[in-house]
Order: C-alpha cells, then structure tokens, then sequence
C-alpha cells in the first residue's frame, strides 16, 4: 500500500508517494537546519538559508537558543564577517553586508557600557569555619569541590612529587586552553560554565566566576580559553559564543566585555596591554581593551585557529590551525584586512594545538602533532625549516617551556596519557623522564616562570601539581 500526499506548489499541484515525500524532508532538513512540525512553509518557500564557512560546519559550535542571541554582527573594512568592536551592548542602526553567496542584516554597536549582557559574578572562596549554612549549599552543588585534595602523598616512579587535586567538570576538548598560571603564581582553571582561582604557593582558592544569574533562561556560556595578562592583573575568557570578558582580579570586577567574533574563541595571547584572540572561522583580532574602541587590527588565517602566541621579545605572532597550517605574523597589527599575509607558513599532518616559543631562541617555536602525528617539532621560524624532531607515539595535546630548567614539558593523550621533559641541546631533543600521572589524556599544562612547580589538567579531571 502507497501513500500519496498532496501539496500545492507555487505553480501547480503536485502528487509524490511518501517515501519520496519523506526523502525530500529529509533532504529539506538536512540542508536547511531543523524543520517544524510543517516542513514546508506556506507557497512552497522555506525559511532564509545561512550558509556557514567550511569550518564551520566541521567543528562543533555551542550556540544558544536563537531567542537568547541578539544581532551582534558589524561589517568590517574588506569584509572580514566578524564583529568590529567598540565595547559596548546598546546598538543602533542596522547594516546589510552581501556577497555572493549569502546576505546577513546586522547591527551596528555604539559604546555606552561593559556590563555583560551573559557573563559572570565574582564569588569569594568560602572559609574552612564560614557560615555553615552556605557551606552546605555550596558542597551540594559542587559535590566534589574544585582543588580539593585527592592524593597528597603520592610520588611517581621518576620520584617526582605529586599532589593531585580535584578538576570536576573539566571540558574534555582537545581545542580548549582551560588553565593558565599568572606571573604571581595564581591558577586560572575553567570548569564547566565557571572560572577557579587557586594559589599555587599557599594551596588556597582565592574565589571563582560563575554564570550570573539570568532571567527567563537557564543557558550559560562554555568558555573556550583564557589567559592571564603578562603582569597578572587581568584575566581574560574567551566563550563558544565569541565573547571576551576581562577581569581585574584585585577588584573583583568584570572590566570589559567585547563581543569580538561571531564564532568560537579557540586561542588567546597577550602583547604587553595588547590582546590578539583567534577563531574557528580563522580570524585574528587585536585588541586594545584600555581604548574606547578596542579594535586596532585584524587579519585572516585560511583555516581554523587552535593556538595562538606572540614570542617573548612581541617581534612575532604564531598561529597554529586545525587542518595543519602554523603561520609566523609580523608586529605590524594596524589595520583591517584581508590583504596582511603571514611572513612564514610551515605545515605538519595534524593540527598544530600544542605550540610555544622557545624563551632563550627567539626564533625557534616548538610544535606538538596529533594523534594520527605524534611528531615533536621544533622549527626555524626564519628558515621556515624543522630543526629538530622526535616521535613520541601518542598525541601530543599539551606544550610547555620551562625557562628555569631549561626543559620542554609535553602533555600527551592515547596510547599512555604521560607527561614527558625533554632537553634540547641544539639540535638533539632527548627525553629526560616521563610521568604517568594521569589516567586519561593531559589536556592542559602550565609551568610558574619563578618557580620550578608545573600544573597539569586531565580528561580523568584531575589537576595536578608536579615538582620539576
């Protein structure tokens, strides 16, 4: 038995048997994003089609419902599709950017405040003998508490000391910078929708953000990456939804927020009080957060942005991309456009995540493959040649240098989930020991520049604290 379906196009009406029917639903849906209970609309014309880039539609972006997220898009000199910033949530106007493939209607922002609009609240850490009743509260809601002591004794077989210490809700994503360490020893960790603040030199939690409070919904934002400012006064986190909000940790206060992209913040990096933030579309932004408008500069990478770094002496900026791509940029960030290319390109097979600039040679940068890689690189960014380089059999997620002890410390995922210091002595890179600390891939590290304590975080959501 057949069903036939009949429906009135814009022309003539037309009979199909059902599972044509049900094909072009399908097809329709696929296409066009998730259709209604009646797929097709009135006339036979469906809803306005957005087609996104390439990258867009291989990785996974963590958009809200559509009801909570206003236009927030301006058009950029040489149509560069991000916003251009001018720090502020009240718009006015509207603008209509078209290409050949697609028209978007924007809004143009105007500067008139930093409140966010969907940010976070500054909570103090809660004292051992505080009021027990807001204790109770906080133990239900965080049944196993951030930075709570696991294993204090343990002692590797490298005989390292180890402590390890609760990381509940750690995102486990390979593209994340979730934990960064101040030059005053304070650990920034995210976990789940909040940022974590912990002394590293007296073992206490300092406070955290949380999502503040928001009317009629419930939605909070993922937070992608964030990096402390080079004189650790400011933290910034970057969101899924493209957002940047910095804060002055000795206030206690959110200083900024700036709608900087129209998709996911991957990678962020400092240049004195200069801020550059990557994308998933492969925008570079260069951010001066001091003026009223912040934007100063802005150029575009071909593929997905994973990392991001300026080197020590601000001569160069790296980035690294997903499908592979590692490009060297100039100091010269003024500007909008499109026209700025990379002064040197290398490529390696997998995507170019755990990435860092060696502290004691300006010019070399350290790379860290995939999983289907494994390579650790370190290139020549004058030469656009790889130096030096060694298999390690596993993913590297995770790089670090430790200037004090002259060391390269990587972080690695399957097969072993180790953490290995290497020494390089130009041009031999050799493994000093490895740590099998971790149970599931180390996602993240961090290393004190004053001291010779290194952080890691893992997918087992464990945050550890390792003496080099």
């Amino acid at each position: 038995m057949h069903l036939f379906v009949s429906f009135q196009g814009p022309n003539d009406g037309h009979h199909v048997s059902y599972r044509r029917f049900r094909r072009r639903i399908i097809q329709r849906s696929s296409s066009e994003g998730p259709s209604a209970s009646t797929p097709l609309a009135t006339g036979g014309q469906s809803e306005p089609r957005f087609e996104l880039e390439t990258v867009c539609q291989r990785l996974e972006l963590d958009s809200p419902p559509r009801h909570h997220e206003p236009a927030q898009i301006r058009h950029l000199q040489g149509n560069l599709h991000e916003i251009e910033l001018t720090g502020s949530l009240s718009h006015s106007g509207d603008v209509t950017s078209t290409n050949t493939q697609h028209t978007v209607t924007t809004r143009r922002w105007t500067a008139t405040e930093n409140a966010p609009e969907q940010g976070w609240v500054w909570s103090a850490a809660i004292e051992e003998h505080g009021n027990a009743q807001q204790a109770d509260s906080y133990e239900r809601t965080h049944a196993l508490q951030p930075f709570a002591v696991l294993d204090s004794t343990s002692v590797s077989q490298q005989g390292k000391s180890v402590i390890k210490l609760a990381a509940p809700s750690l995102l486990n994503d390979y593209y994340t910078n979730l934990l960064d360490c101040s030059c005053d020893g304070i650990i920034a960790l995210a976990l789940g929708s909040s940022v974590y603040l912990w002394n590293s030199e007296t073992h206490a939690l300092v406070g955290y953000l949380v999502p503040s409070p928001q009317p009629g919904g419930t939605y909070l934002q993922t937070i992608s990456c964030l990096s402390w400012s080079r004189d650790g006064r400011t933290l910034c986190i970057g969101t899924r939804r493209g957002e940047l909000q910095l804060w002055d940790v000795e206030q206690k206060q959110n200083t900024r927020c700036l709608r900087s992209h129209l998709s996911v913040v991957r990678a962020l990096s400092w240049k004195q009080q200069l801020l550059s933030s990557g994308s998933v579309l492969g925008h570079i932004h260069h951010l001066d957060p001091r003026a009223p408008t912040p934007l100063v500069g802005a150029v575009v990478q071909k593929e997905a942005i994973c990392s991001l770094q300026w080197s020590p002496g601000d001569d160069w900026l790296a980035s690294g991309s997903t499908e592979g791509l590692l490009c060297i940029w100039d100091r010269d960030i003024a500007g909008v456009t499109r026209s700025h290319q990379p002064i040197t390109m290398m490529t390696q097979p997998s995507a170019v995540k755990a990435m860092g600039w060696c502290p004691w040679q300006s010019k070399m940068i350290a790379t860290g493959g995939g999983l289907k890689d494994g390579e650790l690189r370190i290139w020549d960014t004058d030469l656009g040649t790889c130096v030096t380089s060694a298999h390690t059999k596993s993913q590297i997620c995770s790089l670090r240098w430790a200037e004090k002890k002259r060391y390269l410390v990587t972080g690695h995922g399957l097969p072993r989930h180790q953490i290995t210091c290497w020494s390089w002595e130009f041009p031999s890179l050799s493994p000093v020991y490895q740590l099998r600390v971790h149970s599931d891939r180390v996602l993240h590290l961090a290393i004190h520049s004053e001291s010779t304590k290194m952080f890691s975080a893992g997918a087992d959501q464990r945050f550890l604290i390792l003496d080099m």
